[in-house]
């Protein structure tokens, strides 16, 4: 049953990736970025509700609170497809992505990514790479967006951890914008690898922002890092039986 429902659910996550994707590759140039960026973010509400519909699974967070508005470096977890997913939903609809340019050529999702004022970098360009998330990350922040950041880069497995990348903390430091932190369980019901999307409740936790002024990149990924992991650590990181 589980596997019938996850297949159903992507199915229709498919359906509404054509649906969605083609709206703003179409429309996208002509109504322009605020256009995009409600499609997008109602792609991402109406998947939240399919998830919860089709496969059980539900999102308690704690801190919304603290979720930004605009103006501010939002850098999560990363354990699945989920969070690429369900923060497009549960943010403020002008958000800009920090990713990999591969997914700018994956048809109908990719095309509307360059509508949606995504960030694309070359993972393999170092520098150069860190100076273009410098460059259009701060003018996506004077512009009043929430620039998404995974600074471990790839998907990490539930109760593993990877190094954080600091060009992330080097946007803070050279912006001055502040950084909020997110962690979250969803690779204990959606797998990085897999089909299966099992039934729970995934724990969502919203840190305070964290002040970038005065400190330097180092000192900034440190605290975002031991914020996020030290929550990892009360989450559950696996299926409860």
């Amino acid at each position: 049953m589980i596997l019938l429902r996850s297949l159903t659910y992507f199915v229709l996550m498919s359906l509404t990736v054509v649906s969605h994707g083609l709206t703003i590759a179409v429309l996208g140039r002509f109504l322009g970025t605020r256009f995009s960026d409600r499609v997008a973010t109602h792609w991402g509400q109406l998947n939240i509700k399919l998830q919860r519909w089709i496969c059980g699974l539900r999102i308690h967070i704690r801190g919304a609170e603290h979720l930004p508005k605009g103006g501010a470096i939002l850098m999560a977890k990363h354990q699945s497809t989920w969070e690429t997913i369900a923060l497009r939903g549960l943010l403020a609809p002008h958000q800009s992505w920090v990713l990999k340019q591969e997914l700018l050529k994956i048809p109908f999702f990719g095309w509307a990514l360059g509508f949606c004022r995504a960030i694309p970098i070359d993972r393999k360009a170092g520098r150069r790479a860190v100076l273009q998330v410098v460059k259009e990350g701060k003018r996506a922040l004077d512009d009043g967006r929430i620039v998404v950041i995974f600074p471990e880069g790839t998907r990490t497995a539930p109760g593993e951890r990877r190094k954080y990348n600091i060009g992330g903390a080097i946007l803070a430091e050279k912006s001055g914008y502040p950084v909020v932190p997110v962690a979250h369980n969803a690779g204990v019901y959606w797998k990085r690898r897999g089909v299966k999307k099992y039934p729970g409740t995934i724990e969502v936790r919203v840190g305070a922002p964290i002040p970038s002024t005065g400190k330097n990149a180092q000192q900034i990924i440190a605290e975002v890092e031991e914020w996020i992991e030290g929550e990892m650590k009360k989450l559950p990181s696996q299926l409860r039986r």
